[in-house]
């Protein structure tokens, strides 16, 4: 494909065609007629050289190529906006789309707050969370995301800010022998663990603090969720060590909650940002929106 034959118009079309992967959808976002966005559609095809979208039995799919341009419009088209809008966001009247990478706990936490928050404020724009995954820091810098939600050790170059604090519990099943009311090392270590990592290749909090302790837990089950391990340590002597207010909020009768290990230190959530976005209206707006319904969730 060759810039001087592309219609720079067209990038609009294609990044909502790729968003919602429907002809008509596309066509409504975009104010236009679905004649006009099944014309857009023939020309992109044409000049990428790529059917882009695939119709299959479930819908619209996108090829390979297609992905690949998803991921680079991100970047692309907040550059282009940020050259040629006007110096203020007004969420209200914007559009296009925000991307969040985070676990679990922090969309459990925050998303009754944070989804409906978003969709009043800003109604035309799009807001898509997906899991953290090793490349998240590299989708950072490369501008596929625009925020990452982790505990986990960042790079330095990465702009931070703490969301909120949390400590550990322990969450085991109610046939479990242990019967103390706060658990210990030797218990988590001489009792397989429920832990929870499976998206990220680093060694969960959990068991990077016991083995600076010199304990080895052994850690039985491993599960890519929170929620996935209070479901492994039902009627099994597994122990899950999880964030207080996550075991709080979904642990039911087949399970109960132990204080963890006084050695057991808490954490802290962060909010992750590549620093060029750092002065960015839309991106500002988009983490104090985050920060106040962080402190809004942990208030209760």
């Amino acid at each position: 494909m060759h810039i001087e034959n592309l219609d720079l118009n067209l990038l609009k079309a294609l990044e909502i065609l790729l968003d919602e992967r429907h002809i008509s959808r596309a066509a409504t976002r975009a104010h236009i007629t679905q004649p006009a966005m099944s014309r857009a559609l023939a020309r992109l095809r044409v000049a990428c050289d790529d059917e882009l979208l695939v119709r299959t039995p479930a819908g619209y799919e996108l090829t390979a190529r297609a992905r690949t341009l998803q991921d680079e419009l991100i970047g692309v088209m907040r550059s282009i906006r940020a050259m040629f809008d006007d110096i203020d966001f007004d969420p209200s009247t914007a559009s296009g789309s925000l991307r969040i990478a985070a676990s679990d706990y922090p969309v459990s936490l925050l998303g009754s707050r944070l989804f409906p928050t978003f969709t009043r404020e800003a109604p035309k724009m799009s807001l898509i969370v997906t899991p953290v995954a090793p490349s998240s820091f590299v989708d950072l810098d490369q501008g596929r995301v625009d925020l990452v939600l982790t505990p986990l050790a960042a790079p330095e170059h990465l702009a931070r800010q703490p969301m909120f604090t949390e400590d550990f519990v322990c969450v085991l099943a109610r046939s479990n022998p242990l019967r103390a009311e706060r658990l210990t090392v030797d218990d988590l270590t001489s009792h397989g663990l429920a832990s929870v990592g499976g998206m990220h290749p680093q060694q969960t909090i959990v068991l990077d603090q016991l083995e600076r302790l010199g304990a080895h837990a052994t850690a039985e089950i491993r599960v890519p969720t929170f929620s996935a391990a209070i479901s492994a340590v039902r009627d099994t002597d597994l122990i899950a060590v999880l964030p207080r207010r996550f075991a709080n909020r979904h642990a039911d009768e087949a399970v109960r909650i132990a204080e963890a290990p006084e050695e057991i230190a808490g954490f802290s959530y962060w909010m992750l940002w590549h620093p060029r976005v750092t002065d960015d209206r839309e991106h500002q707006w988009l983490r104090s929106l985050v920060l106040r319904v962080a402190e809004e969730a942990t208030a209760d």
